[in-house]
């Protein structure tokens, strides 16, 4: 007789077949969600996705999931096929024939830059109740110190009246945003387990290595855990932060940041200079962080510092598209601005980008006739955005006065600026944040051109 899953040894799960005994719920069905029980079908175990939105559990079972590349459309079909892999909006009854829990239910950051637990807090209250006697919980939402034992855990126990380490085992295992942009980054992301239990650790350290290509990082400490977590998401915004500043630098100084970064990045894993993007894909939940801090009336100021850059690039880039207007002898206020680019993850369907819509919220606010478009996002999707949108990349373009590339897909790349300039009102303006287009053959096209940290531009 098999041991409980929170008990399990790594030896009783070495193999698909050991793991087809088990069954898998995965809580949320955003990207994160789906990557995860892709990689858990892979592995053998049985599993069920969970949303309570009906249209992201239809999109699932009809296997209509932009973010897919390569044979991930086959393999899906398959396993809803042969029943490994099933998608419902009932989360009480696939919590309730699971042994295996995975809550993907990200951290909110609301309007103040707090975080918000209120859903993970609401996820737990429903799992609690229907919990199987040695379930294993695996919490995946990166998380604030402390709320894994404060939030998590407790609101289980007093949910289902069971008791963490007798009854149930949680283990946290963040993954951030950023690291889900492709089911490949997911599955090589090197992963932390933590959980006080020792017998629980070794589970779920084994569930995890089943799933992943690296061995994982664990530690009896979930605090520490959570720490670390935020500490890898800080550290990348603070590079980003570095990249954004010198990058603006280069700008007022005339030299070209990307040009900087080649001459002295001849390794590419000694990222000297990080690469300054707009829409890098730094993730809101620094917040967390600085929210911890601040309990504690500690001033994490390089952190701090950090956001404040980074958020301040939203604006930059509305300042370049009404510096390059200028230029083109028309105003940002009535300009027709197309916005290409909506998804954080290139050449696929990924979460819509916070900096996205800060750039979009900044344009608009300032008078700009703001259109989105990105090909990976519906025209329904596109609407939710935007009052009146346009279905395809030639109808956005045509009569535009400013075009400004927020994300490098390569539908962008491929754009014919000699095509472009008999499409849009000229004189036009093209701001690129992503460093595609290079500044020269932007203006001997007839553009004006703007870019960040490309401090070149002549006209």
């Amino acid at each position: 007789m098999s041991s409980p899953i929170m008990l399990t040894k790594p030896a009783e799960i070495d193999t698909p077949e050991k793991r087809s005994k088990y069954t898998v719920t995965v809580i949320g069905c955003e990207q994160a969600g789906i990557f995860h029980a892709i990689l858990f079908a892979d592995a053998g175990f049985k599993v069920t996705c969970v949303d309570t939105d009906p249209t992201k559990v239809n999109n699932v079972t009809k296997c209509k999931l932009t973010s897919l590349k390569g044979d991930m459309e086959s393999r899906i079909r398959g396993y809803l096929k042969t029943g490994r892999l099933d998608a419902s909006t009932d989360i009480k009854k696939a919590v309730s024939q699971s042994d295996i829990i995975v809550i993907t239910v990200p951290t909110k950051i609301d309007s103040k830059k707090k975080p918000d637990n209120s859903d993970i807090k609401n996820t737990c209250k429903i799992v609690g109740p229907n919990l199987r006697g040695g379930s294993l919980i695996f919490n995946m939402s990166i998380a604030g110190i402390g709320t894994t034992d404060a939030i998590v855990k407790e609101t289980l126990e007093n949910a289902s009246g069971y008791k963490a380490g007798a009854h149930f085992a949680v283990v946290y295992a963040p993954i951030p945003p950023s690291r889900c942009s492709t089911l490949e980054t997911v599955k090589n992301y090197q992963r932390i387990a933590a959980a006080s239990d020792k017998k629980a650790l070794q589970a779920g350290a084994a569930i995890l290595e089943s799933i992943t290509k690296k061995a994982v990082s664990t530690t009896e400490s979930t605090r520490t855990a959570e720490a670390a977590a935020l500490f890898e998401i800080v550290r990348e915004d603070t590079n980003v932060a570095v990249a954004n500043e010198l990058a603006y630098f280069c700008e007022k100084l005339g030299v070209d940041y990307l040009e900087a970064q080649k001459l002295i990045n001849h390794n590419p894993d000694d990222q000297t200079l990080p690469r300054a993007v707009a829409n890098s894909h730094f993730d809101e939940e620094s917040y967390i962080l600085l929210e911890d801090a601040e309990n504690i009336n500690v001033k994490l100021k390089v952190s701090s510092a950090a956001r404040e850059i980074n958020e301040e690039m939203a604006r930059h880039a509305a300042n370049l598209a009404k510096d390059a207007l200028r230029n083109c002898g028309k105003t940002l206020k009535r300009a027709r601005v197309v916005l290409l680019g909506i998804s954080q993850t290139l050449n696929a369907r990924g979460p819509a980008s916070h900096v996205a819509k800060e750039i979009a919220d900044t344009l608009e606010a300032r008078g700009a006739k703001l259109t989105l478009y990105d090909p990976y996002f519906s025209e329904k999707e596109l609407a939710e955005m935007q009052r009146t949108p346009k279905k395809t990349l030639s109808d956005n373009m045509e009569g535009a006065d400013c075009i400004v590339l927020l994300v490098a897909h390569e539908q962008f790349k491929n754009l014919s600026l000699n095509r472009l300039k008999h499409v849009m009102k000229m004189p036009a303006a093209i701001v690129d944040l992503t460093g595609t287009f290079e500044p020269s053959k932007v203006e001997k096209e007839g553009f004006i051109y703007r870019g960040l940290g490309r401090g070149v531009w002549t006209k």
